[in-house]
Order: C-alpha cells, then structure tokens, then sequence
C-alpha cells in the first residue's frame, strides 16, 4: 500500500492512504477507489477542519458537494456571483467572516461532524493562509476518515 494523491476531486492536496492497487487486464498498476461519495465527505469533513484559510479549489469543492450555484452562494453570503467566481479562481482572497459562514453551511448541508470548539474555532481557521494544509484521509475496512 502507497499514499495516494486524489487529484481527480479538483484538489491538489488530497492524499489517500490503504487502497490497494491491483493489475488490469493490460498488466498496468491501477487504484480502484470505492465509495467516492463517502469519500468526498471525509474531504469535505477535512477542508471544514483545518488550521489553514480555505484554497479557492476547496471553496469550489464544498459549493458543489453542497449542490450550490455560484449565484446560490453569492445570495446566501450577500454578495453577486462575480465575487464568488473570484474567489474560485484565485482572484482576490474571501473575507473571514464569509469563510466561517461557508465552513458552518457546509457542516449543515452536508451532515459533517461538528468542530472542536465550535464557531470560535471556525473563525480563527478562516484567515487567509497562501500555505495549503494537506488532506490526508485513511481507507481502511472499507471506510474513509481523516489521518490523525
């Protein structure tokens, strides 16, 4: 077993550990990646929780597993689609404040676990950081949970 970097989630900073990669038919080295909705949950469940500011990729993944608009959120957080269209794109960095409100929408929509310490924690989280936090995410017993 290797770590495996899931860049097909759009993000580049999502490692998989314990899947098993096997041979096709072709004799090539291929990883199968079961329950990729499952998956995509303990990705977002790792973007809501980490120290860092979010990447404009991790926005883009979260609207979507979220089944939003760029106008939907743009409406939720009082600002217009353009502005959210740049945050995505790395154009000019989200303000704090519609950061936690992103973090705590996503906890919401999408069921995830609560975050030690709350809202106060979210906040402190949501600054602006030109450093990515790595995701790291174990598979084992057929389950995804992020690396301690």
């Amino acid at each position: 077993m290797s770590t495996y970097h899931y860049t097909e989630s759009g993000l580049a900073n999502v490692y998989i550990e314990g899947l098993v990669p096997f041979k096709d038919d072709d004799g090539d080295e291929v990883i199968h990646i079961p329950a990729i909705n499952e998956l995509h949950h303990a990705i977002a469940q790792g973007i809501v929780c980490h120290d860092k500011g979010m990447s404009p990729a991790e926005l883009r993944f979260l609207r979507t597993e979220m089944g939003l608009t760029q106008t939907e959120l743009a409406q939720m957080v009082h600002r217009d689609k353009q502005a959210v269209g740049r945050w995505e794109r790395g154009e000019f960095p989200m303000d704090g404040v519609i950061e936690t409100v992103v973090r705590r929408l996503a906890i919401e929509r999408l069921e995830l676990e609560n975050v030690p310490g709350g809202i106060e924690k979210l906040a402190k989280s949501s600054v602006h950081s030109s450093e990515i936090q790595p995701i790291n995410i174990n598979h084992s017993k057929g389950n995804y949970a992020l690396a301690a």
